[in-house]
């Protein structure tokens, strides 16, 4: 009898043991669980000499150079204006934002996971980067998605109930109403140009300080866009392939 009460003593001892110690646990402050992945390689690019070069009162956009951009467009599959508003747009977010370090293959390698350089459904893009039908994206009602009520009157994306990303590079009408930037100078800010949504979606990578040549502030700046492991690997997974494809800057 004197056993069986030690045995009992012995087993609400360790109950209340493990018990205290699943509450410890409980109580520590959770472990980010988002990875954190290593920037691809920046893909090599060749500007144009006369833009690259030149000095001016005003900033010109800088383009990649017209032999490199053909020799490019063919070793990725990536069409030639697409390809060309993300090298544009990876100069220009540099610029602005010295210590960023975004390639261009980032940039592209984003635009391809959003849409497929601007073939979403069907589409294309024309010669000027302009979508030439409307690229949007799934109603963000909740059943699958976030549930995101209309913020634009339905004026991007033709739905007045539930917003969806419109455009190349899938931004969400309340983001581009505060970050779109006209990319090709026409004085419009347009998600369905290629050359406005790249040079919005770089320089949104490339907010607040991130130094994109880092694992941390790569990954916090692709994390900003889709909050999706899976989605940062794919577009890392692009983005190598991109700079394989057309050699890496030193």
């Amino acid at each position: 009898m004197l056993r069986f009460k030690r045995y009992l003593v012995l087993c609400l001892f360790l109950v209340g043991a493990i018990a205290a110690f699943s509450f410890w646990v409980i109580g520590q402050p959770a472990a980010d669980a988002r990875g954190v992945f290593s920037p691809p390689p920046r893909a090599a690019v060749k500007m144009d000499a006369l833009s690259a070069g030149m000095t001016t009162a005003v900033n010109v956009t800088r383009t990649p150079d017209g032999g490199w951009l053909a020799q490019a467009a063919a070793q990725t599959g990536i069409p030639a204006p697409a390809l060309r508003a993300y090298v544009a747009a990876a100069a220009a977010a540099n610029g602005s934002n010295p210590g960023c370090g975004i390639g261009w293959n980032t940039v592209a390698a984003v635009g391809f996971v959003e849409s497929a350089h601007g073939s979403y459904g069907g589409g294309s893009l024309d010669s000027e980067g302009q979508a030439t039908g409307p690229i949007v994206g799934p109603s963000l009602n909740g059943a699958g998605f976030a549930a995101i009520p209309d913020t634009d009157g339905g004026a991007l994306d033709g739905d007045a109930r539930w917003d969806h990303a419109v455009g190349p590079m899938q931004f969400i009408p309340s983001t581009w109403k505060m970050a779109g930037l006209d990319g090709n100078g026409d004085g419009v800010a347009d998600p369905f140009n290629l050359d406005d949504a790249a040079l919005t979606a770089a320089t949104y990578l490339c907010a607040h300080g991130r130094d994109l040549t880092t694992a941390q502030g790569w990954t916090d700046a692709i994390y900003s866009y889709n909050q999706s492991d899976p989605y940062i690997r794919q577009v890392r997974a692009q983005a190598i392939a991109y700079a394989a494809k057309t050699g890496t800057a030193q």
